[in-house]
């Protein structure tokens, strides 16, 4: 059964894992609450079970297209400033390198230099959310970088490439925020982040696929684009989601308040 594609919001650090009583089980501040209930409902709410997960983090770059061939990949603790038990985590997923060679293969086939390596660990934008929708770790993935251009037609047409997959079982998942600047709280964030909220949404939810695509390639057209994205890097995953999601209807799936931000998740197919 075909698959749908996802963005998802992937919280702040190891924001859902914040007690030391119980660090393994999800245990965050209110403010976090509905974007965690979202993130653990999602495996349940997906057509059937996949028999595997391709994940673009926006903490990856590389210079090419790369993905994670590893067997059983380590945790990447690249967070900094929280309480020591967040840096003991545990998540332990198998790999999934064959889905990892299918994936390079596909965006090869469709023209992009690609590249592979197995002893970089999975960041925060795979294992916390991971964690959060699966924590049993019981589906294998294989994680894909960004391109460190940050060219959103690219990561778009890489997402098309990757569409095949959705028809082979696997579930392709951006991990990013919506909205992602570290230097804004609170008011001083709330009236714009909804803004460009509301705009990006509408963007995302055109029911034209070649408009939206258009649309969200053109996202510093948006207001407030270079307030809600300093740099882009949290926002690419979407691209990637979007492009895999083809021709198919697009919804905002989940809606939160945090820090002040607007903050989005949205659901291809």
């Amino acid at each position: 059964m075909r698959q749908p594609t996802l963005f998802i919001p992937h919280g702040g650090g190891p924001c859902f894992f914040m007690d030391p009583a119980d660090p393994e089980t999800p245990h965050c501040d209110p403010m976090w609450q509905p974007m965690q209930d979202y993130l653990a409902g999602i495996i349940a709410n997906l057509p059937e079970r996949p028999r595997a997960i391709l994940l673009v983090s926006g903490h990856w770059e590389e210079s090419r297209f790369t993905v994670h061939d590893g067997e059983r990949p380590g945790l990447l603790f690249d967070y900094y400033g929280f309480p020591p038990h967040t840096y003991t985590l545990h998540w332990d997923a198998p790999g999934a390198p064959a889905l990892a060679r299918r994936a390079a293969d596909l965006l090869e086939q469709a023209g992009f230099q690609t590249g592979t390596e197995e002893a970089r660990g999975w960041d925060h934008g795979v294992f916390i959310p991971m964690k959060v929708a699966l924590p049993q770790a019981d589906i294998p993935v294989a994680q894909l970088s960004l391109h460190h251009g940050l060219d959103p037609e690219a990561h778009i047409a890489a997402g098309r490439a990757l569409e095949p997959l959705r028809d082979e079982g696997v579930l392709i998942v951006g991990s990013g925020l919506s909205f992602h600047n570290l230097r804004v709280r609170g008011a001083q964030a709330t009236g714009a982040a909804k803004l460009w909220d509301d705009a990006l949404t509408d963007a995302v939810t055109d029911p034209d696929p070649a408009g939206r695509a258009r649309r969200i390639a053109a996202w510093t057209d948006l207001p407030h684009a270079h307030f809600a994205h300093p740099r882009e890097e949290h926002l690419l995953p979407l691209m990637v989601a979007l492009g895999a999601g083809g021709r198919d209807a697009a919804v905002r799936d989940h809606a939160s308040t945090v820090l002040g931000w607007a903050v989005s998740g949205y659901r291809f197919g």
